[in-house]
């Protein structure tokens, strides 16, 4: 698991994971820094023997009207929701194994802009997409999949169910709620598996119907 910041998280969910019986370690890494993903890749594969799965998470939205969006977000945005992925997947394609995984999550943004202000976001995220249609190409003869997870409106620190735009959301999706994180995270469980070995280059939506 990789964290910047404050470690209190991550800690807690590696002892999660450790009092389920797995084992798991934490690993700082930024982004945003071009050798980060590079060192955490080389510390997992260090402390825990190879790579099988890499699930690419990180991300950050900033939202901009046309009229004010200026470098700094543009090169934030894509730093952390491009070129951190790239980087990312480009350390660990030498250490997965046959018949490996790779996840990113993007969004449904990229096709579905509900409100003004969301481009720069949309566009990392479109670019995202992108990625995983050309990666599956080139990883696919070792048996390596690469999908993209598609989350409409989930309940977290960057999306809150309570925000200023959440009721707006919450009406347009078909179930008439936000999504949880753990219901993200069984459908990456579920492409991370055995069962998902035909499953590659595509986007699995989950967003509650949002953009049915």
């Amino acid at each position: 698991i990789t964290h910047v910041g404050s470690s209190s998280e991550a800690d807690a969910t590696v002892a999660s994971i450790v009092d389920g019986g797995g084992v798991a370690s934490a690993v700082l890494a930024d982004a945003r820094e071009p050798l980060d993903g590079a060192a955490a890749v080389a510390a997992t594969v260090e402390r825990h023997g190879g790579l099988d799965i890499v699930v690419n998470n990180a991300g950050v939205m900033l939202p901009r009207m046309l009229g004010d969006t200026d470098d700094d977000a543009y090169a934030t945005t894509f730093e952390i929701n491009v070129r951190g992925a790239l980087q990312l997947v480009r350390a660990a394609e030498p250490h997965l194994r046959e018949g490996g995984r790779v996840i990113v999550v993007s969004a449904t943004i990229a096709n579905d802009f509900f409100s003004p202000g969301l481009a720069l976001y949309g566009a990392s995220k479109a670019a995202i997409n992108a990625f995983v249609q050309g990666w599956s190409r080139d990883l696919g003869p070792r048996g390596i999949t690469v999908n993209a997870v598609v989350p409409g409106p989930i309940d977290t620190a960057m999306n809150p169910a309570d925000s200023a735009l959440a009721d707006q959301l919450r009406a347009r999706t078909a179930v008439g709620r936000y999504g949880e994180v753990d219901e993200v995270a069984a459908l990456v469980a579920f492409l991370a598996g055995p069962e998902a070995g035909f499953i590659t280059g595509t986007r699995m939506v989950i967003d509650g119907g949002l953009t049915a």
